[in-house]
């Protein structure tokens, strides 16, 4: 099994700790994002990743090598220019399997990889996206109108609910055909082109943790979890 993680950002919300190191380098209890979800792709059986680099590329590939300490194999895909989320996809072409996982490479979650590909296999989608459940609450009240202009109803700090992408997916390498070469485009793009032509897309509900790691208030909580849900991968 293969998976493509995309590990090129710059990590400006965590400044000025991704001015010397990369985001997926970053540590999390006593390892580095990054080395967690290898760990946790070789736990699910996968064999090969796709690394897909960019900002302080050199850091990364000189921490993980070919991936040999793990017992997974790691490729390494620099982007020269920015691409996009998607983008990294066309620069693989050549060495992608028919299914494969794609993740950002700063995502923490308990996701069985192995059973997101799995049902992805079995749906017959061109695309699965893992989500999560997420609340956010207004801090004001919320103003209800009817057509006229009179207010119907007033809700005091509403609470709304979102099903949201995980940044984790599970695709088809058809779908690298709809990425034109040159031009920029992002995940979210993508998902929005297979929408319009009405093409097979399945959600995969994430039933436990998973947390991005983008703000340093993300990164004091995923620290908090390690010892929690994550101290088994050092083992």
């Amino acid at each position: 099994m293969q998976a493509i993680i995309l590990a090129g950002g710059r990590g400006t919300r965590l400044a000025p700790y991704t001015t010397v190191l990369p985001k997926p380098l970053l540590p999390v209890g006593e390892l580095p994002i990054l080395e967690l979800i290898i760990r946790q792709l070789r736990a699910s059986g996968f064999q090969r990743v796709e690394m897909a680099t960019g900002y302080l590329s050199g850091l990364i590939e000189a921490y993980f090598g070919n991936g040999s300490r793990w017992g997974i194999e790691i490729r390494y895909h620099i982007e020269e220019s920015r691409a996009g989320t998607a983008g990294p996809l066309f620069l693989m072409r050549d060495v992608l399997e028919e299914t494969f996982l794609i993740m950002n490479g700063d995502v923490l979650t308990d996701l069985d990889f192995g059973a997101l590909l799995a049902q992805h296999r079995e749906s017959g989608a061109l695309l699965t996206v893992a989500t999560c459940q997420r609340d956010v609450t207004l801090p004001l009240g919320a103003i209800i109108r009817v057509p006229d202009g009179r207010i119907s109803d007033y809700i005091e700090k509403p609470t709304y609910h979102f099903e949201c992408s995980a940044g984790i997916y599970a695709a088809d390498k058809a779908i690298v055909s709809l990425i034109e070469p040159g031009h920029p485009v992002d995940l979210p793009d993508l998902v929005r082109i297979l929408i319009a032509q009405d093409k097979h897309i399945e959600p995969f509900p994430i039933p436990g943790f998973w947390l991005d790691i983008g703000t340093p208030e993300d990164y004091r909580l995923a620290n908090e979890q390690f010892e929690q849900r994550f101290a088994h991968l050092i083992q």
